[in-house]
């Protein structure tokens, strides 16, 4: 993820990343239920963008990223009112110690390889009938970035992705169109995919 370290500190300087983040925030809050008394995980959590919108509604957000550089932007956005706890882990890998009310994430799961292996283990650290909230590209034809280097899939659709997740642990499992990004080149679309927890 050294790509993302080079980058962070410019990250938040794109209106598209931060109005992105704004409406999949706006996503998450129409169709879930968040109360102050729920402990959340940021699944690459970038600067916090998503994070400190949903942390508004919530006892605590949890930011946890493989990218140093991304966690440092974050620790220099965090103020006595706004706080996220990051984390740097591989929690795919290496599971946290602890159960969570909640899973949000935004444009991080395209970057994961196995992804089977990644419903499988944020269950684990999912309370009974806990939500998640996950936020990608719709399949695309491999344009959306500039450069693939640590993509690993061009979107997903939402059959594939349906049907992962029930497969591992959760139900419930809706994927829907919130957003479309338009770059020079073109349109690509943005889902939402929420469940539980079995």
């Amino acid at each position: 993820m050294s790509e993302f370290n080079k980058r962070a500190s410019s990250w938040d300087e794109q209106d598209r990343r931060v109005n992105g983040a704004k409406i999949i925030a706006d996503a998450i809050k129409e169709r879930i239920e968040l109360t102050q008394d729920m402990k959340i995980i940021d699944f690459g959590v970038g600067t916090g963008l998503l994070g400190f919108e949903i942390a508004k509604d919530v006892k605590q957000v949890y930011g946890v990223d493989t990218s140093e550089g991304m966690l440092q932007k974050l620790k220099e956005k965090n103020s006595n009112t706004s706080f996220i706890i990051p984390i740097h882990q591989d929690i795919i890998n290496e599971p946290l110690n602890d159960t969570f009310d909640g899973l949000i994430s935004s444009m991080t799961l395209h970057h994961i390889q196995n992804i089977e292996l990644f419903f499988q283990s944020i269950s684990k650290i999912l309370k009974k009938d806990a939500f998640i909230a996950i936020a990608d590209l719709e399949s695309e034809d491999g344009t959306f970035h500039s450069d693939n280097t640590g993509v690993h899939h061009f979107g997903f659709s939402q059959e594939d992705l349906q049907k992962i997740a029930t497969q591992n642990g959760f139900y419930n499992v809706t994927v829907e169109n919130i957003n479309t990004i338009q770059k020079p080149h073109g349109a690509f679309g943005v889902f939402l995919l929420s469940a539980k927890k079995r």
